[in-house]
């Protein structure tokens, strides 16, 4: 249910870092003193080929502090408050740019420690160069979080079986892939999730593949709950 990223740049441009003024100073970093930390709304920084966002972009949202050991190794303390409406969606951005039939792989693997409360799902959003199509794979979710979109039934792709969304956002479509069952670890297939949307169902043609994000878009994390992206790879060729 992630909002396109055109919108999050019109966002980041209409509503500056300091609109969350003493609030965001309260979430905290790690004991142990990080590679690079932010609280700032939009605080974003380069890692070992991965870009690491902070992104608060939702209304009514608390505090949120990124921290991160490598582009690989990141996390976030959120403390936004339990109401409806996503706040946020902290992420580390790898950048493909490569055509759907070009592309001989493109896999990820993923290790997460996450909270048993609050409202979030730990995903991946991935999107084309134009920013036609966003394509959400969702590992786990915990709380009243929900996709966008009317169900497409089931599949088993990628390694993983999903049930599937399909729906639009208003700036963009977006196809939901949500695991049947929640997961902290594992390893995601994406090209055949990409081929299965472009050959299989025909919704879209032969997209180039721009950011390949992952992250952990949350609604709600009252009291301040931690998240951590303990081992976070995407590789494509």
């Amino acid at each position: 249910m992630a909002q396109s990223t055109l919108r999050k740049i019109t966002m980041a441009v209409l509503a500056p870092a300091m609109a969350f003024g003493a609030t965001v100073g309260l979430a905290s970093t790690p004991a142990a003193a990080a590679v690079w930390s932010s609280c700032a709304q939009y605080g974003n920084t380069s890692l070992n080929g991965y870009t690491l966002y902070n992104n608060i972009w939702g209304s009514g949202a608390g505090a949120q502090c990124i921290w991160a050991n490598s582009g690989t190794n990141w996390g976030v303390n959120a403390n936004h408050p339990n109401t409806g409406g996503i706040k946020s969606y902290p992420n580390s951005k790898k950048v493909i740019n490569k055509s759907i039939t070009s592309l001989t792989s493109l896999t990820s693997s993923y290790n997460v420690s996450v909270p048993s409360s609050g409202a979030y799902n730990t995903s991946y959003d991935i999107w084309d160069t134009d920013y036609d199509y966003e394509i959400m794979l969702w590992v786990n979710k915990t709380g009243p979080v929900g996709p966008i979109g009317s169900s497409q039934g089931s599949v088993t792709v990628g390694g993983h079986s999903w049930n599937v969304f399909k729906g639009t956002n208003g700036a963009n479509e977006v196809f939901s892939f949500i695991r049947t069952s929640n997961s902290n670890s594992g390893t995601v297939n994406i090209l055949p999730i990409l081929k299965w949307i472009k050959d299989t169902k025909g919704w879209m043609g032969n997209e180039t593949i721009g950011d390949v994000q992952f992250g952990f878009e949350i609604t709600s994390s009252s009291g301040g709950l931690d998240f951590a992206a303990n081992n976070v790879t995407v590789s494509g060729s």
